[in-house]
């Protein structure tokens, strides 16, 4: 009889360095479900999607070649967030289905999904435990400029349109301390060993 898989989701904002901690995790030997790159798929071959995104934003969100014309998806989410909540609220359900499916076909005690937006998107109730990555904003910051080669305005702004990183902490059942100096890896063993 196959054993209840403990399913654990990684979030942090943006700059606190999940990609880093997602890949220690993988050299552990764990998979991970990236929630971005399953939406990217979705909306690039899922018909129903497509579909129900035209209906809402128009014919011209697709190319002929059925490619997803970034300029207007950005334009209509970026009218307010209530605009963009309309866009999830059809392509979340399916990132959802996908992770679960995902999960059956996993054979490991424990699985991991990276989701940037976890709490804000309610996908945490996808997972058994949840962890934060964080890290003190002027990191953030220096992370973001160098990564994106933005200015630190630039960088502030798209930090200001997250959910507050004291906020995610309190949520979340672990925090991972990835200030530049911490042992990731001793913490991510305590919270394996958990």
């Amino acid at each position: 009889m196959k054993h209840p898989v403990q399913k654990i989701a990684i979030t942090g904002g943006i700059g606190s360095g999940k990609s880093f901690v997602c890949h220690a995790i993988e050299t552990e030997g764990y998979p991970i479900f990236y929630c971005d790159d399953e939406a990217k798929k979705i909306l690039l071959h899922d018909k129903e999607v497509q579909q129900q995104l035209m209906a809402l934003v128009g014919n011209e969100l697709y190319d002929e070649t059925g490619k997803l014309n970034k300029p207007v998806m950005r334009d209509f989410i970026c009218r307010g967030k209530e605009y963009a909540a309309q866009i999830d609220s059809i392509v979340h359900p399916h990132v959802g289905d996908a992770f679960t499916a995902w999960c059956q076909l996993q054979n490991s005690s424990k699985v991991f999904m990276e989701c940037a937006l976890l709490f804000e998107a309610g996908f945490d109730k996808y997972v058994d435990k949840t962890i934060h990555i964080a890290a003190p904003e002027e990191v953030r910051i220096a992370r973001v400029m160098k990564r994106d080669n933005v200015s630190r305005e630039k960088a502030l702004e798209w930090i200001s349109l997250q959910m507050p990183e004291s906020e995610k902490s309190q949520r979340a059942n672990f925090v991972i301390n990835n200030d530049g100096n911490a042992d990731i890896k001793a913490q991510i063993h305590q919270i394996l060993a958990d």
